[in-house]
């Protein structure tokens, strides 16, 4: 196990579904919907994982008892994180959607400690919570805007999903492989959307469309199959093996802690791409954030046995 190596995975990760908050947006400006989106993202990403197992040899079979927490994993892990994730920042601004989900790290570390009897040591509280109240500054929640009801909803629940597929990964990597355990996960989570809106009803058509890129890059346009190229392949498949790959190396905890640096990120790119407010309160948000990254990265072994 190299912890350096899985915390520089989560980091990539985190960079990458960071971009992919504002492709999604620029898709989802152009009339499709957020469960059309998760959609295309869970389909196509499954395509790219059977082909990369198909590749390697990894074996998707799985036995009878599995299925409840594959169930677990690929319907409340992966399809409704992602189905939930865009219905927040379609109706709230990036960033502040982002650090209502990272609630989710919270809800690992109190699942760690109470559920499974992990003792986790001190420093991963305080982490915790400075790299909360770095994302808090981020997006200046003091500023009184009024926000969006459904949208805070959406992302609530999208932190207990993104809890339940964080924990449930790392359980799985236990006994197979990153590809195995994603492309089963995403296996389910097709289906899923497949049954509730058949692939018949889609809207086809509207793919071969030119959509502005929005914000500051407004003036050019891109048709709506590249978003989806990029939203599966940059925004699904790289990110999720980097991701799943990473708990190999480092705890469950520990990862979702190194994965707040998205919102800092997203903030950044919502700023130089959408032309989101970024200003002095979202500088020092960040470097607070990066702070408690490093501090989480400097603890020594965690009750597992791992960095």
């Amino acid at each position: 196990m190299r912890p350096v190596i899985g915390y520089a995975m989560v980091a990539l990760a985190s960079t990458l579904f960071a971009v992919n908050g504002a492709v999604s947006k620029v898709v989802l400006s152009s009339g499709i919907s957020s469960l059309r989106l998760t959609e295309v993202r869970c389909t196509g990403a499954l395509v790219g994982f059977v082909l990369i197992a198909w590749l390697r040899g990894s074996s998707l079979r799985f036995r009878l008892r599995e299925l409840p927490f594959i169930l677990l994993f690929g319907v409340v892990g992966l399809a409704l994180v992602q189905f939930l994730y865009f219905v927040a920042i379609k109706r709230l601004p990036i960033g502040v959607g982002l650090i209502i989900e990272y609630i989710a790290p919270v809800l690992i570390a109190l699942w760690t400690r109470y559920v499974w009897k992990r003792r986790l040591p001190r420093a991963v509280w305080v982490a915790m919570a400075v790299a909360l109240g770095g994302l808090a500054m981020v997006v200046e929640l003091w500023r009184g805007t009024s926000l969006d009801g459904a949208g805070v909803a959406a992302a609530l629940a999208a932190a207990l999903c993104y809890a339940t597929y964080v924990l449930a990964g790392e359980h799985g990597v236990r006994t197979r492989d990153t590809v195995s355990l994603t492309t089963i996960g995403f296996i389910f989570a097709a289906l899923f959307y497949a049954i509730i809106q058949p692939w018949w009803t889609f809207p086809f058509a509207r793919s071969s469309v030119d959509v502005s890129l929005l914000g500051r890059l407004d003036t050019l346009h891109a048709p709506v199959w590249g978003m989806y190229l990029w939203v599966i392949v940059l925004g699904g498949v790289a990110p999720f093996l980097l991701y799943f790959g990473s708990l190999k190396h480092i705890s469950a905890t520990r990862a979702s802690l190194v994965a707040m640096l998205e919102p800092v990120v997203a903030s950044l790119v919502a700023y130089a791409w959408l032309g989101e407010t970024f200003g002095a309160w979202q500088i020092v948000g960040g470097c607070v954030v990066l702070a408690a990254l490093a501090l989480a990265q400097t603890l020594g072994r965690d009750p597992a046995g791992r960095e």
